[in-house]
């Protein structure tokens, strides 16, 4: 394999944030892996970096199912249809007297 002669580059992108599991947001690494990076071997920061893409992936993976789910909004009583076995509510006649019906033919 060509890799085995060549150094592994980190795969620090610069941003330096942890997210909820204390994974870096920039290479996905935790943090005992950007800690002891320049300890590990070759093998060893291949396998990180393996793990790295699994952790992007399944966090993309995340948050397009939170985009997906439907939003669910609570009922207001007011959106409701009243119950038939509701008791009446007081119809208040329209006490209006402008009317004008000279234009209205019977």
């Amino acid at each position: 394999m060509q890799l085995e002669f060549f150094e592994v580059p980190s795969p620090c992108v610069s941003i330096c944030e942890s997210d909820e599991k204390g994974h870096c947001r920039g290479c996905m690494r935790s943090r005992n892996e950007r800690q002891e990076w320049g300890n590990f071997t070759n093998d060893e920061k291949q396998k990180v970096i393996k793990r790295c893409l699994k952790r992007k992936k399944r966090k993309l993976n995340q948050q397009k199912v939170k985009e997906t789910e439907p939003v669910i909004e609570p009922i207001v009583a007011a959106d409701l249809q009243p119950s038939l076995l509701d008791p009446p509510q007081e119809i208040k006649p329209v006490q209006n007297t402008d009317l004008d019906f000279s234009e209205f033919e019977l």
